[in-house]
């Protein structure tokens, strides 16, 4: 068997855009919060959010995620109105100065803010409760808008005390199914639908191995797959674990190489989109990547 295999041949489409899956895409992170746990308040301001985003796409970045909420544990609530203040003036100086080539994606479950930002101009919903708040799911129906559905068990309050399965793998992929058909059900088209396996939601770290082991098993799924790891607490525990004591304890930029080798075992297994801080340092793994992936196929 070739040690390089072919991504799963997807494409999504939104505002007579085509994305396609075919080939790896880097989703570079604009969190625009005060309170996000690796870069809270560096970017909520429309100028720097900008020149951050220039970097990105510069770097390799086809997709932009921006989010105005941050779901690491215990965060604040944050109001809708301010939520919205966040990210819709981001999304519409980048497409006034940046043009409309780049995909802008919100990281966000409300209804009403995804409504604001695709009428500002965005293309995809990126939903860490795969729609569950009161009608997200119509809204995306509504708005005919891609979605990413990530896994995740309870509310960022109260996932770590959900973290317990008898088989990881199964039961991740049941409950997307699950929720998958709910909200077809109601209108989302399968078309608009990416799937993210959740790493960091509802997840220790013997979970973490076993998804990023047998990731491949989703794509029994048969949608298009997103993942996203980059500075998350399970790559300090992998770090901590080497008994290295210069690796004991990192801060959440200190994780970009081993959150870039965890992205390259999820290319491998079928994700399609790597959501990630540090696009410069993914764009070159997915270079070699993708390289050796055509030598391969000579």
């Amino acid at each position: 068997m070739s040690l390089f295999q072919p991504l799963p041949a997807y494409t999504i489409t939104s505002r007579d855009k085509v994305l396609d899956l075919s080939q790896p895409h880097i989703m570079g992170i604009l969190n625009v919060t005060p309170d996000s746990f690796s870069d809270g308040g560096q970017f909520n301001a429309v100028d720097k959010a900008i020149s951050h985003c220039k970097e990105m796409m510069a770097a390799g970045a086809t997709i932009i995620d921006i989010g105005g909420e941050s779901t690491r544990p215990n965060a604040e609530v944050v109001a809708t109105s301010d939520e919205i203040q966040r990210v819709v003036p981001v999304v519409t100086a980048i497409r006034q100065q940046l043009g409309n080539d780049i995909w802008l994606s919100i990281d966000t479950s409300s209804p009403e803010v995804i409504q604001a930002a695709f009428e500002a101009g965005t293309d995809i919903w990126n939903d860490v409760r795969a729609l569950k708040r009161e009608g997200a799911a119509l809204m995306a129906a509504q708005l005919n808008i891609p979605v990413m559905l990530m896994h995740m068990r309870g509310e960022p309050t109260t996932m770590n005390n959900l973290a317990q399965y008898d088989d990881v793998i199964s039961e991740v992929m049941t409950e997307l199914k699950v929720r998958i058909n709910e909200v077809i059900s109601v209108g989302v088209k399968r078309e608009n639908i990416i799937i993210d396996p959740g790493f960091g939601f509802a997840k220790n770290y013997e979970h973490h191995c076993a998804l990023l082991s047998e990731l491949k098993s989703l794509q029994t799924l048969g949608l298009p797959m997103m993942f996203g790891i980059s500075r998350k607490r399970f790559l300090a525990e992998v770090l901590t674990k080497t008994g290295l004591q210069a690796l004991a304890t990192t801060q959440p930029l200190e994780r970009d190489t081993v959150g870039t080798a965890a992205a390259l075992f999820a290319l491998q297994q079928g994700a399609s989109i790597i959501r990630t801080h540090n696009v410069a340092m993914m764009q070159q793994a997915v270079a070699l990547w993708s390289q050796l992936s055509a030598y391969d196929k000579r």
